[in-house]
């Protein structure tokens, strides 16, 4: 018989059934057993009231794994409005260690490291599960953008020669004998690529040998990049950010709120139009109201970038808000200046909820840019030779972003450690599972 799963069984009242899962729960009272079961979909009751197959299950241990046969009735007090009576059980597979937590419990209450620890069961708990369908989401909404503004997918090594960025930030590896580099992005790859199919984009891991230990970093995390040619400036990026990040919303948003963590949560709030604001602007207005000697710092502090997202969900009703312009000093070497004021560059950040979520601008395009901006650093144009010579042979303007999906999801679901949203994350103390 073709198995059903969980949530198609409302549709299948008063027909034979095949349901295979995990065992999630056992209530046992005097004369009957409800087994719940839990497949990738959702849970379903099962009753159990005969002697056989109640002596048969009595041993078996949750999250063992088994298939059922039965009868789907209906009945408004079992989840989904159906339960499965007559079953007849076969056990795949038994749990035969005790669980170090239960996972029938609405929440797992237990620690993250404890959760990270076992991972493989955590992972199984419905809203654990939700998180990662929700990013899913996410990602497919990004996807559907990007694809649908003439945009090609592509997929960029992940082992590199040398670094484009910071090289005391890399991953330093063996390869074969020579020293290689785990890449911290793809933009090396992707601006190449713009002059193959001028507009690309990619999802994939990058790697940051940066020694932080805090709820917002990862020393590995899953990266929305995009990279777009024959741009005006750093604005025409804005503007397709602010569509790939609505496509995410809206995709989100259609996602179903009973089987979604976000049932308690608040959608993003994403205005017509996105605010924008100057770097210089924001430093000023942050100085104003908090008496804070911010004017002239090269960055925003993580405590300025909440008050920033207060103020445009306050004036604007938005949880996004862009911030541009930010200090040359600051931004990689291959940014664009502002021609109008050269100390500040064509780029910008999106904070989401008061968190920078994306980075992104224009790039410089012309061989001899480079080459000068390299000087001016004080380095030799010789040992990014890989990457320059790209922009011998003729490159459009251009730019891009990159969005940190960890960030997003945290944001999204209200997790307070990008590790909650995280598979199996990699930082500074954990390298397994």
């Amino acid at each position: 018989m073709e198995r059903t799963y969980t949530t198609d069984l409302p549709k299948r009242a008063g027909e034979k059934v095949h349901l295979a899962g995990w065992v999630h729960r056992r209530r046992v009272l005097k004369n009957v057993t409800f087994l719940v079961l839990r497949d990738a979909r959702g849970t379903a009751q099962i009753v159990v009231n005969e002697p056989d197959i109640l002596s048969k299950i009595s041993d078996v241990t949750e999250e063992s794994v088994v298939e059922i046969d039965g009868q789907a009735v209906a009945n408004p007090h079992a989840p989904g409005g159906v339960e499965v009576i007559n079953p007849e059980i076969g056990i795949l597979s038994e749990a035969v260690s005790p669980l170090p937590f239960e996972i029938f419990r609405p929440n797992l209450d237990v620690s993250l490291p404890v959760q990270l620890d076992h991972a493989s069961l955590a992972l199984r708990h419905p809203r654990r599960q939700a998180i990662f369908r929700l990013a899913a989401a996410s990602v497919a909404g990004f996807r559907e953008a990007l694809t649908s503004e003439g945009f090609t997918e592509v997929h960029t090594p992940k082992i590199v020669a040398s670094s484009t960025e910071s090289g005391a930030n890399v991953f330093g590896i063996d390869y074969f004998g020579s020293r290689a580099y785990l890449a911290q992005s793809p933009q090396f790859y992707k601006q190449t690529l713009v002059g193959v199919f001028e507009r690309v984009f990619e999802v994939a891991p990058v790697f940051r040998a940066e020694p932080h230990d805090t709820a917002r970093h990862l020393a590995e995390y899953v990266s929305l990049d995009a990279e777009m040619g024959f741009i005006e400036d750093h604005h025409t990026v804005i503007k397709m950010v602010s569509l790939a990040v609505r496509h995410m919303v809206e995709k989100v948003s259609a996602t179903d709120p009973e089987e979604s963590i976000l049932a308690d949560q608040t959608l993003p709030r994403i205005p017509e139009q996105i605010p924008i604001i100057h770097f210089s602007d924001a430093q000023e207005m942050i100085q104003r109201a908090t008496g804070e000697q911010v004017i002239g710092e090269p960055d925003l502090a993580p405590a300025h970038e909440r008050w920033l997202g207060e103020w445009a969900l306050h004036e604007f009703g938005s949880d996004f808000l862009f911030v541009t312009g930010y200090p040359m000093r600051k931004r990689p070497f291959y940014t664009h200046p502002d021609p109008a004021r050269p100390e500040f560059s064509n780029s910008f950040d999106l904070l989401f909820r008061g968190l920078e979520l994306v980075t992104g601008g224009q790039r410089l395009h012309r061989y001899t840019d480079y080459v000068q901006a390299i000087t001016l650093r004080g380095e030799d144009p010789e040992k990014y030779r890989a990457y320059i010579d790209t922009f011998r042979y003729g490159m459009p303007p251009h730019g891009g972003f990159a969005l940190g999906l960890e960030r997003w999801t945290a944001r999204l679901t209200g997790a307070a450690n990008v590790r909650e949203v995280t598979l199996f994350p990699r930082d500074l103390h954990r390298l397994t599972p």
